[in-house]
């Protein structure tokens, strides 16, 4: 990993609401992302964390600070500019997959680089090498009725990759899925961390998921509580703090595991 930060988000504040009555959902807060990083962010409900994902993904803007991303300050960004910066260099996958039902799953993973203008030859070739990342290969004909909510999360993170983004947004990514289905997408992201060097962000309210993690950030009341580095143990050593702290944020065993 380079010393330079691929996500900087530096005195970050949200307001909801007018003068007479508003909310700050986020408080001032600032944290960096390093190249090569897989973060987590968690905090209970109401915490700020969905917030800053929103802010970080461009849904949403900060009513003070500023977030870098691979060195351009997204929050000066306006109109065109703004939607090429999301769409070239930012990564998403959400809860819900968003897969366009009319189209296979290869189509939906070669949607972004079709936008880009990305020669077919070439879109074939990307499609394919990154469907064998995630073990694809055999349901890219298949359209998402066809397939199981795991292999459907698959495609929407290969969507996610396929035009090697700066930065990997992830909300949520195995709250819809089965524990075996769960396990086998972190595996990949895990693994697309490791070998592609992909650097993502990870909300999530799952201690299990966030022990995939290389480190946490502890969000309460819109202002960094906690940060957990797992250096070098194992998920099960690095579950345990996980939910040690998750305790002392107030959430129960309901909410973490």
């Amino acid at each position: 990993m380079t010393n330079e930060s691929i996500l900087s988000v530096s005195h970050l504040e949200k307001v909801y609401g007018g003068r007479g009555n508003h909310t700050k959902a986020l408080d001032n807060l600032s944290f960096e992302v390093r190249p090569g990083e897989f973060v987590g962010i968690m905090g209970a409900s109401g915490s700020g964390k969905t917030t800053l994902l929103n802010c970080i993904s461009t849904i949403d803007k900060p009513t003070a600070g500023t977030i870098t991303v691979d060195g351009t300050d997204i929050t000066a960004l306006k109109g065109k500019a703004l939607s090429r910066f999301r769409r070239e260099r930012l990564g998403f996958i959400f809860q819900d997959c968003n897969l366009l039902d009319t189209l296979t799953a290869f189509e939906n993973i070669a949607l972004a680089l079709t936008i880009l203008g990305t020669p077919t030859g070439q879109i074939d070739k990307l499609v394919n090498a990154t469907a064998g990342l995630l073990g694809l290969e055999k349901v890219l004909n298949k359209y998402p009725y066809q397939l199981s909510g795991g292999e459907q999360q698959r495609v929407a993170a290969a969507r996610a990759i396929i035009t090697s983004p700066a930065l990997i947004l992830a909300d949520e990514p195995t709250g819809a899925l089965d524990s075996k289905s769960a396990q086998m997408l972190l595996g990949q992201l895990a693994q697309l961390n490791r070998q592609q060097q992909a650097t993502i962000v990870m909300v999530t309210h799952d201690a299990f998921t966030a022990s995939w993690c290389h480190r946490i950030l502890f969000i309460k009341d819109g202002q960094l509580f906690h940060e957990l580095r797992r250096d070098g143990q194992d998920r099960r050593q690095f579950f345990s703090r996980i939910i040690g702290v998750v305790s002392q944020l107030g959430g129960d065993a309901a909410d973490v595991l």
